[in-house]
């Protein structure tokens, strides 16, 4: 069997498009994942989630033997923690998947190994890593590299933007920033941007935080528009006309792993400096809520207006078009609110990427246009900028499908 270079634990949207990566390059990657069914899953060749190139990629490094997958770590020289940070209780990051993973490989690490965390965490998380490390391979302190290297990925384009995208690389000490974008060189074709470990964490939250202050004031434009009887699509066409000026578009709220999740880690740790940051959240958060009552309006002055209940057609489950991630999805919260205040309609739960939902029936995007008297569009799929837009259907556009 060949050495193992590289562990990677997590092998979810960021974890196995990274270990694809390496492996692509010839470098021996052992992935750990504590689900059985994903470590069979990509032993076999093949993935379990939907990414363009991904399985291409997964197919040709475990072919080659240089991707294998696992529920417990090996020896090896480079560690990457690439885990979830789910919450806790108001909004609390979580990093005991974090922990964990750390524990897990503790007892394999050896003098000069690097380890790095690309996991989204608070700020300081890589030093409270370091002393739990320390505290139990107390022989090793200061003899370890560990760093702090944030993914920056689109989910759709990951498998590019992994290789293109700068990268922001901070090590706990001088000597592990080197090592680490030293290990980074060998697959990413983006600059490396050396700092240190806290700038790196706050690096990625700033990003992401910086994105959703931004779709918030797009979202707060909508909310203003419709009481204005202002098409906010034009509008927002207009003004980005200014050439200091650049709008995002407004959606009915942000989902995902990051955009939604992140901003609440500098808010949790500091939340009367983060006024702004905490109020963008609220807005976005909102703008589902005020969906979901859209919908509810339209459903009743269709049963005024026709004597009966109208059938809805809900378009799109994901958190952002044409991929299949539900994750803190608003549109999978304005359809579990509109379905709990469901009295007999019928509803039609649309999502061209993914055919089946344990929750859900899924129906096709055609049947369901074609059977519903609403429509109501949640997320800008490609498939539904091809459905006619002069029926005469009632249309709930949240994301811009047909603008104006």
């Amino acid at each position: 069997m060949k050495q193992v270079e590289v562990v990677t634990v997590g092998l979810g949207y960021i974890g196995l498009p990274t270990s694809a990566l390496i492996a692509q390059n010839g470098i021996q990657v052992h992935g750990v994942d504590v689900n059985q069914h994903v470590v069979d899953t990509i032993n076999q060749g093949k993935i379990h989630i939907i990414e363009p190139s991904l399985d291409i990629a997964v197919e040709e490094a475990v072919k080659k033997g240089f991707l294998t997958a696992d529920i417990k770590p090996v020896e090896a020289a480079t560690y990457l923690i690439v885990v979830p940070t789910p919450f806790k209780g108001n909004h609390e990051p979580d990093i005991s998947y974090v922990e964990l993973a750390t524990k897990n490989i503790i007892p394999f690490l050896k003098e000069d190994d690097l380890y790095i965390i690309e996991s989204t965490s608070p700020i300081g998380t890589t030093e409270k890593m370091r002393r739990l490390i320390y505290d139990v391979r107390p022989e090793l302190k200061d003899k370890l590299n560990i760093a702090y290297c944030p993914e920056r990925v689109l989910p759709g384009n990951v498998m590019h933007e992994l290789v293109y995208n700068d990268r922001v690389i901070g090590g706990v000490d001088e000597k592990s920033t080197q090592k680490a974008i030293h290990f980074y060189k060998q697959f990413v074709k983006g600059a490396l941007h050396a700092t240190n470990a806290r700038t790196a964490e706050m690096c990625k939250l700033t990003e992401n935080s910086s994105r959703d202050v931004q779709i918030a004031f797009a979202n707060e434009l909508s909310l203003i528009c419709d009481k204005a009887d202002i098409n906010v699509w034009e509008l927002i066409n207009l003004a980005n006309k200014h050439p200091r000026v650049n709008i995002l578009q407004p959606g009915c709220g942000v989902g995902g792993h990051c955009i939604a999740v992140d901003p609440y880690f500098i808010v949790s740790d500091y939340p009367m400096e983060s006024k702004i940051i905490g109020t963008a959240r609220e807005v976005n958060n909102y703008k589902s809520f005020w969906c979901a009552e859209k919908i509810q309006n339209e459903k009743l002055k269709f049963e005024l207006k026709h004597g009966r209940k109208p059938s809805i057609a809900l378009m799109g489950l994901a958190f952002k078009p044409n991929i299949d991630d539900l994750r803190e999805s608003p549109a999978k919260y304005i359809a579990q609110k509109v379905l709990q205040n469901t009295n007999n309609e019928e509803y039609f739960i649309v999502e061209p990427n993914i055919t089946e939902h344990n929750v859900y029936k899924i129906t096709n995007y055609k049947e369901a246009f074609k059977k519903a008297d609403i429509i109501v569009y949640l997320v800008a799929h490609n498939e539904f900028k091809t459905l006619p837009t002069d029926s005469d259907k009632v249309v709930l556009d949240f994301c811009g499908i047909i603008k104006y």
